[in-house]
């Protein structure tokens, strides 16, 4: 994972989860549908980190999966306004799913 992240980030460091766009793929039938992308995920730094937050691992997979997927369909959270969104949302999708805000906990 630090792999990955050093050499399309350019940030030599380990991490939880990483998204990739697919973008247009040339010749796709319509009917396929278009693939968001791939979100690639460090098991061992999400167990890690969810025994040091005190989180269930799997709520802590749910929480990444759906950050990944957010990035996939365009948020970001460079700034405190885009984060401040991306989180939210994040929390509603978690919340409505039977998955206790991530935010909360930390």
């Amino acid at each position: 994972m630090r792999s990955l992240n050093n050499q399309y980030r350019n940030k030599d460091k380990v991490t939880n989860v990483l998204s990739f766009p697919a973008g247009e793929i040339a010749g796709l039938p319509v009917e396929a549908g278009q693939a968001l992308g791939d979100i690639v995920v460090c098991a061992t730094v999400v167990s890690d980190e969810a025994a040091r937050q005190g989180k269930a691992v799997g709520d802590h997979w749910a929480h990444l999966l759906v950050h990944g997927t957010l990035h996939l369909l365009g948020y970001d959270h460079e700034s405190d306004a885009e984060a401040a969104e991306m989180e939210g949302l994040e929390t509603r999708i978690l919340m409505s799913n039977g998955v206790a805000d991530p935010y909360a906990m930390s």
